[in-house]
């Protein structure tokens, strides 16, 4: 359905060519949801793994076509001690999660919680977090979510399971670094 509706309205508006280097980077974007990319990143995938070469420029594009056609939303992520956007790495996101599902077969559930945060209102971004070492040397940990709406900041991780410390304290870690109180 997704090839026949949205694909096809895309290629044709778009008069795109090689519709086959769109279907595939749909597909890509669709398994790597929670991932940071960017379209160098995604032209080394299509390189490396579909032995393909697509050119940062016509990836660009190519995200900008998806993104246009409502098929997935792009989220920057925000320096939270420095309080600024980074423009990239950013993620991904379907904006229909019907559509993602059937292409991957119903898994990764933090798709599911930024539409539905992006449904009660929150502005949503993903949030780094600079820490210092004593060695002076800095670490970066990543925050899933940065949801603002008016005065309200809440901070959100997603994970499917906490079975033991170690992962939980994977999951808080990026909390420790952040003085704001929110």
């Amino acid at each position: 359905m997704y090839k026949e509706t949205y694909l096809k309205d895309i290629i044709n508006r778009n008069r795109i060519k090689n519709d086959l280097e769109l279907e595939e980077l749909l597909n890509i974007l669709s398994s790597n949801i929670g991932s940071l990319t960017n379209p160098r990143k995604l032209a080394d995938t299509f390189r490396s793994v579909k032995n393909a070469k697509i050119s940062e420029p016509t990836i660009r594009t190519y995200l900008d076509y998806l993104q246009e056609a409502f098929l997935i939303e792009k989220v920057k992520r925000f320096d939270i001690k420095g309080k600024r956007y980074i423009d990239t790495p950013s993620k991904f996101y379907f904006t229909d999660l019907g559509i993602r599902n059937v292409m991957l077969n119903f898994r990764q559930l933090e798709n599911a919680i930024y539409n539905e945060l992006k449904i009660r209102g929150f502005s949503v971004d993903v949030g780094i977090v600079e820490v210092n070492n004593p060695d002076k040397s800095k670490t970066y940990y990543e925050i899933d979510f940065i949801c603002n709406k008016a005065d309200k900041r809440i901070y959100l991780q997603s994970a499917y399971s906490l079975p033991d410390n170690e992962k939980m304290n994977q999951e808080i870690r990026p909390f420790k670094g952040v003085n704001d109180f929110f």
